[in-house]
């Protein structure tokens, strides 16, 4: 039976320097699908929370101030931000149809740059899981080449062409591939699984955005929102 100790313990020194890296790369990248893994659940559960909350029939003041003035998940903050303008607008007076309209579009504004920050941040630690992916087996491959040159210019020096003298050196260099992809498979599988859930989450966010800027529209009467929201339907009555 293979042991990997014994394999790792006789290759030679660039194959260990490769495998020492392979194992580095497939922790930090567990490492990774660990953290990113929590999150997701966290912030999907939170999510889901909170549309049934904005969707049980409370007012959005009351679940704004229930979330507080700078609320740590997106959901939440892109409505605080919203009735934060509302309000803001409102204490002048009554709106005309271009200060509603400069109303609209800085709260538009606010949420696609919210959008964006959140975006980029759910997608951090993806960059790691496509390098670890694409480039380990490569390396793999690499240590491979180099440690079956180096078991043929032994067997050359030796002329000893006997399978039981040259299979040690073989199979340790071809446990640098196996490395490889031990560290590649999941790292692929990760990251294609939370890109998904990342673009799930982004959209959520955008979904949201539009039926808060849907509400915002409704309350100031605007006529165009009416023609969006036909187009467009709204998944929640706020």
């Amino acid at each position: 039976m293979l042991n990997p100790i014994d394999l790792f313990v006789h290759a030679d020194y660039v194959v260990k320097l490769i495998m020492i890296g392979l194992i580095v790369a497939s922790l930090w990248s567990w490492a990774v699908i660990i953290d990113k893994a929590v999150k997701f659940t966290s912030m999907n559960r939170l999510a889901r929370d909170f549309e049934q909350d904005v969707g049980s029939g409370r007012s959005l003041e009351d679940i704004a101030a229930q979330a507080g003035s700078s609320p740590e998940h997106p959901l939440p903050r892109m409505l605080v931000i919203a009735l934060s303008d509302w309000r803001e607008a409102r204490t002048r007076g009554p709106l005309t149809e271009g200060q509603g309209n400069l109303l609209m579009s800085r709260i538009d504004r606010a949420l696609d740059s919210l959008i964006a920050r959140e975006s980029q941040k759910v997608e951090n630690g993806l960059g790691v899981l496509s390098v670890v992916a694409t480039a380990s087996p490569f390396i793999g491959l690499f240590g491979t080449v180099w440690g079956i040159m180096n078991a043929f210019h032994a067997i050359a020096a030796s002329g000893n062409t006997n399978l039981a003298t040259v299979a040690p050196a073989i199979s340790e260099a071809l446990f640098a591939t196996a490395l490889g992809l031990a560290a590649a498979i999941p790292a692929y599988m990760a990251y294609n699984k939370f890109s998904i859930d990342a673009g799930k989450f982004t959209g959520r966010l955008e979904s949201f955005a539009d039926d808060l800027q849907a509400a915002v529209a409704r309350r100031l009467g605007a006529p165009s929102a009416a023609a969006r929201t036909q187009d467009e339907p709204s998944r929640r009555e706020f």
